[in-house]
């Protein structure tokens, strides 16, 4: 699945719960994750379900940047969803394309942004941390760790501060 055409089917779907239960069905497309990827260098922090993304470096010969291939699973339905979209966005890309590519924009122009909990928010944009962070290491070429990812800094417009922060403003503008 494209993220051309996840874009083109939300545009199709009218309400919140048909388009809820498109992001499911796009989660239940994914391939399994095999057993051996559940590792705990492979969970994502700052997930409130149980989330595992592997990550597969495919180094470039011509120069240029290393592509990334992504795999990954969670025990929430919702979540793999948003994990299908994110592979959308980023799986097969170069890591260089990655890091210039913002999840956060594709987010709101889906409009998950208004209707996901806080806690899925911020569970994607851990994703998203996870993703750039392997991203930044294959262009580097440093090997990925086992040790827990850092988190993002409230300069980053993924971190949850920012994310709290613009639910709280979505809320006071929206509240009667």
């Amino acid at each position: 699945m494209t993220l051309e055409n996840i874009l083109a089917d939300f545009q199709l779907l009218d309400d919140w719960e048909d388009r809820y239960r498109y992001v499911i069905e796009l989660g239940r497309a994914l391939p399994p994750l095999p057993e051996a990827a559940r590792t705990e260098a492979n969970r994502v922090r700052g997930c409130a379900s149980q989330v595992w993304l592997a990550t597969e470096v495919n180094r470039a010969t011509d120069g240029a940047a290393p592509r990334l291939i992504f795999k990954g699973d969670s025990d929430a339905h919702i979540v793999r969803g948003l994990i299908a979209i994110l592979f959308a966005i980023y799986s097969g890309r170069c890591a260089d394309e990655i890091l210039r590519t913002d999840a956060q924009g594709v987010f709101r122009r889906l409009g998950l942004a208004e209707h996901l909990t806080p806690q899925r928010s911020n569970g994607f944009a851990s994703m998203v941390e996870r993703i750039y962070t392997d991203s930044r290491r294959a262009v580097s070429g440093e090997a990925r760790r086992s040790e827990p990812r850092t988190t993002p800094t409230n300069n980053d417009p993924m971190s949850l501060f920012n994310l709290v922060r613009r639910h709280d403003i979505h809320r006071k503008r929206t509240s009667p």
